[in-house]
Order: structure tokens, then sequence, then C-alpha cells
């Protein structure tokens, strides 16, 4: 008997898109203005499409002051199965990482930390140190339908994400609800909330930059 290699080859068709972050299947939507320049916190700087990537502008503040942002921006899951947000933490120039406290949290009105029951907020960085781990899930998207339009659906709880009608340069989708709130593991979004804490003794930064990272863990079958 003789033994023989035998090679083979064959392929499969695959597709994806590349979109704005205001219309991925986990996608950001602006709310809060920003005390900078009046224009929303979350923001495209460049609109061109090699340029499309959102930041986020929290203003300029003296030593010994703090500012809340309490809906920085929503977190939205468009994906047609639940996702996790793991856990969250931050970088940054410095020790300005430091001075950012991170909530994930349902009314975009109310400080995190005041809410309670079926709004209970879940406080994910402190102190620029991330508060869960890989394993964790801090909060859970309920699953999407697709439609970035709105989030919660398009029925009577519906609501709508349209475009960024001010002249500023967001280029975001953007929503002010008052009335129907985020909920863990049943709404399919989640407000974040951004809060700056700069201790007395802060030495002074022009532009204090860093990055805020979002884990998200998926289950699928």
């Amino acid at each position: 008997m003789t033994m023989a290699t035998q090679f083979a080859t064959t392929k499969v068709s695959y597709t994806f898109g590349i979109v704005h972050p205001s219309n991925a299947d986990i996608r950001f939507v602006g709310c809060d203005n920003s005390s900078s320049d009046g224009d929303r916190v979350l923001r495209v700087l460049n609109n061109a499409t090699t340029s499309q990537y959102v930041t986020i502008s929290l203003g300029d503040w003296m030593p010994n002051s703090q500012k809340n942002y309490t809906a920085a921006f929503a977190i939205v899951n468009e994906e047609g199965f639940a996702v996790n947000i793991s856990h969250v933490n931050v970088s940054g120039s410095g020790a300005t990482a430091s001075y950012i406290d991170v909530w994930l949290h349902g009314n975009r009105t109310t400080q995190a930390a005041l809410e309670t029951g079926t709004n209970a907020a879940v406080k994910v960085v402190a102190a620029g140190a991330s508060l869960q781990g890989a394993s964790s899930c801090a909060w859970k998207l309920a699953a999407g339908d697709g439609n970035v339009a709105y989030m919660n659906g398009t029925g009577a709880s519906g609501i709508y994400t349209p475009w960024d009608p001010e002249t500023g340069g967001e280029h975001v989708r953007y929503n002010q609800t008052t009335n129907i709130f985020a909920r863990n593991n049943t709404r399919d979004w989640v407000w974040v909330q951004i809060s700056i804490n700069i201790p007395s003794g802060a030495t002074a930064e022009s532009t204090a930059t860093g990055q805020i990272w979002l884990h998200f863990v998926a289950s699928t079958h």
C-alpha cells in the first residue's frame, strides 16, 4: 500500500458592513450637551467616511470641582440577541483617568447614585479603576431589532433616535426621552453617566485625553 498526501481547497463567501457609529449593531446615541461648546457630549468630529469615530467632550473644570453628565451617551443593542456589558475600564494621560467615574443607569435626568429599585444604577468605574472584570455582567442589554431609527423597539414604547439637527458638527443620532427608562435585562439600551471629580491639588492640563473601553459579551445558539 502506498501512502499519499492530499491537498484540497474550497472557499466560503462573507459579508459585513462598516457603518457610522450611530448605525452599528451596538451603537452610541448622544444626549447631554457639553459645557465646552453647548454641542453634544458625544460627537463625530470628522464625518468623512474614513474618519467616523466617536469621542466625548467633557469641558474645562477647575481643581476641587465635580461634574456629572448623567446622559453622556446611550449604548444601544440592535443585535437579535441579548448582549452583556461585562466591564468598563478607563485610560488617560498622567493622573487624569483617576478623576473619572462611570455609571450605567436607567433615568437620564437623575444622578446615578440616587437611582433605586428597578432603576438601580451600576457603578462600573471608580476613580479610574474598573469595578468588574471579564467574567462579570455589569448590565444586560436585551435583544434589539436592527432598526437604528429607534431604541426600545418601534411600538408605543419606542424611542426615536433621529440625527442631531444642530449645526455644531456632532454627526450623531440623539434622544432626550424623559418618560421611558432603561431597564437592566429587559430593555435594549442603557444610559452612561460620566462623572469628573477633580481634586484640589490637580495639575493644570490644557487637554486631558484618554479612552473609555466598553467590553461586551454575548452567548448565542
